[in-house]
């Protein structure tokens, strides 16, 4: 039995109808995600084993070509004191990428049982939950940092501490506010009628249903936490010297900037597009997973 598109009943008519367009060409929604997966796979992986790929030099290496320019010796040139650019930025990457993934996992440790606890149980260790999230996010997170970093002094440890106390606040939100959503759903009121511990609830019934908002908030912070450490770096109150740091790159070559521009602006397109790629793909499974939806 067929239909003409006037005759098909409504439902048919719903079925078949196509997907909404969100205004951006199918060209430019998939290349930028793909994009974004592949700049994240070759930087990750050229970091991790920099030591070991021929084509990056060793990162404090003197050469005795000061200030070059871009070359097929040296990629992204040399720097005032001749070290290679190119070779120095893959180690700041290692850097950034290992400070942001300890921070976010330890903030997610942390920020995802507290904000677990305190949407499933309410009542008082929610107010107090709230009360210190409301505080943290009140407080400024660079003069947070900035005063973690000061009275603990430099170094990758310190580093992590500041910017895994600043990742926590937010991380409590999220979560608390995906988890006062499902401990109203049907299928934790029958665990909670079939006599299910509040341990098995919180980690078997919850959790699962959290961690896509979780995984989704984790990108982005990821993001901001590569800036946020960036941004000690170029205040000098980073890992110390010599290791190299995109923010350290950036503020050394800043003064040369219009005569050896290359020393700062690698470090700087570098930056953006890691920040740009994590972005992305936060977007992406933000509405993979209606997350905007979820926490309404």
């Amino acid at each position: 039995m067929t239909f003409t598109a006037a005759e098909a009943p409504e439902s048919l008519v719903h079925i078949v109808a196509p997907l909404p367009d969100d205004g951006r060409p199918r060209v430019h929604r998939g290349f930028l995600p793909a994009f974004a997966v592949v700049w994240l796979s070759v930087l990750t992986f050229c970091a991790i084993f920099a030591g070991a790929l021929p084509f990056v030099k060793a990162p404090n290496k003197v050469s005795s070509k000061l200030k070059n320019s871009p070359s097929m010796e040296h990629w992204f040139g040399t720097d005032r004191i001749g070290r290679d650019v190119f070779s120095r930025a893959i180690y700041g990457a290692r850097t950034s990428l290992k400070i942001a993934a300890l921070s976010i996992l330890i903030g997610i440790f942390i920020g995802g049982t507290i904000g677990l606890i305190a949407g499933y149980y309410r009542k008082k260790i929610d107010y107090v939950t709230s009360l210190f999230v409301d505080i943290m996010l009140a407080f400024p997170a660079l003069v947070l940092a900035l005063a973690i970093t000061s009275t603990l002094g430099h170094g990758t440890n310190q580093v992590v501490l500041a910017l895994s106390i600043l990742s926590i606040a937010p991380l409590i939100r999220v979560v608390r506010a995906q988890t006062l959503v499902y401990a109203q759903r049907e299928f934790v009121l029958a665990a909670k009628g079939l006599g299910a511990r509040d341990g098995r609830i919180l980690f078997r019934e919850i959790l699962p249903n959290v961690m896509p908002s979780l995984l989704t908030f984790s990108l982005t912070g990821l993001a901001i936490l590569i800036v946020a450490e960036g941004g000690l770096a170029f205040l000098g109150q980073s890992v110390k010297l010599p290791t190299p740091t995109w923010g350290f790159m950036i503020v050394d070559g800043y003064p040369q900037l219009e005569h050896q521009w290359w020393i700062c602006i690698f470090p700087c397109i570098l930056l953006f597009l890691t920040v740009l790629s994590f972005n992305v793909l936060g977007d992406v499974l933000s509405k993979r997973f209606d997350i905007k939806e979820s926490l309404a």
